[in-house]
Formats: structure tokens, C-alpha cells, sequence
């Protein structure tokens, strides 16, 4: 209800000022949008495309160490339980 009250509001003073031709209007309805949404966006803390990608590349790598590291471990088990 608050953030349609926003948009009715941000409306009605466009009306106001004799903008009333679409484009415009259309192109300021637009931007109030994309700023709302930047906003929620940014009080939620989630992350872009680009930094998911890094994440994801970094847990991958992080995987693979961890195998390795399983791997090295087996080994040294059986090595030892040999001896």
C-alpha cells in the first residue's frame, strides 16, 4: 500500500507540472520503477550476476582442494596401515 501510495503520488505531481505527454510520462513511470526496484534490491543485499559467477567459480575451486585433499589423506591412511 505505502509504495503504491508512492507511485500515485510521483503521478500525480507530473500531472501537475504539464507533463503530461506519453513519452514522458511513460519515461518517468519508468525510472520511478527501476529506482524502487534498485532500492529493494539493495536493502535485500543480493548479489549481481557477475559476482554470483565469481562465487560460484570460487566454491569450484574450493571442491577441487577439498578432493584433493580427501585423496591425500586416503593415501596416507593406507600407507600407514601398511606399515
Amino acid at each position: 500500500m505505502k509504495n503504491s501510495k508512492f507511485v500515485f503520488e510521483k503521478i500525480t505531481k507530473l500531472l501537475e507540472q504539464g507533463l503530461i505527454s506519453s513519452r514522458d510520462l511513460a519515461t518517468e513511470i519508468i525510472t520511478i520503477l527501476k529506482s524502487k526496484r534498485d532500492e529493494i534490491v539493495f536493502k535485500m543485499r543480493l548479489a549481481s550476476k557477475d559476482e554470483l559467477e565469481i562465487l560460484s567459480e570460487r566454491v569450484e575451486n574450493l571442491e577441487k582442494k577439498l578432493g584433493k585433499l580427501h585423496q591425500r589423506k586416503k593415501k596416507k591412511v593406507k600407507q600407514a596401515k601398511r606399515s
